[in-house]
């Protein structure tokens, strides 16, 4: 299970929980990184705390759209047809 951070209403810091959800597995041409590290920029906290306008909440949003970490799996190849994991 991976942990996410997400809040389904605008407001402070005590929006944000912490839930698993499951490993998402990569698709054709994708791959899944394991990430080390991960920022939250000025628009997503902005725009989780109401200051500045989205479209409606009509499901969970996810924090942390900035990441670093290394490549856990390769999703199956459109071009060549061959799938690796590592």
């Amino acid at each position: 299970m991976a942990r996410v951070v997400q809040y389904a209403e605008t407001g402070p810091a005590e929006v944000l929980e912490v839930v698993e959800v499951p490993d998402p597995e990569p698709g054709a041409g994708e791959v899944l990184v394991e990430v080390r590290a991960v920022g939250v920029n000025p628009i997503e906290w902005k725009v989780r705390s109401g200051l500045r306008p989205s479209p409606p909440i009509t499901e969970p949003r996810r924090l942390g759209s900035d990441g670093a970490g290394v490549v856990a799996a390769v999703g199956r190849a459109s071009t060549t047809g061959r799938s690796a994991t590592r």
